[in-house]
């Protein structure tokens, strides 16, 4: 990883609208793949997308700074140790196969 592109993420400002909001998550979302349970954790956040739910509260800004840990964290791109113990989550369909180690 970049350090000086790990380090604009973890300098981001803290959003003050919803359009601010949608920036990160887009940012972010572009790692969806390597961040377990991204859904999950951006729940929070994206509900401030709604019209008239922008209400940023301290459990808002914990949800954005884990989210900013989870991109910026080295390990989420981490070869996997094969002398520990991981599961393969897998996903397909007729014509395509994901997986992801956790």
């Amino acid at each position: 990883m970049d350090p000086t592109k790990v380090q604009a993420v973890r300098d981001w400002p803290l959003p003050r609208s919803a359009c601010a909001v949608h920036g990160f998550l887009g940012l972010a979302g572009y790692y969806w793949k390597f961040v377990h349970h991204y859904g999950t954790i951006t729940a929070p956040l994206t509900a401030l997308l709604k019209k008239d739910g922008f209400s940023w509260s301290e459990d808002v800004a914990a949800v954005f700074a884990a989210l900013k840990e989870a991109v910026t964290s080295a390990p989420v791109l981490a070869m996997p140790d094969f002398s520990k113990t991981f599961v393969v989550e897998c996903d397909a369909s007729s014509h395509s196969f994901g997986a992801v180690l956790v």
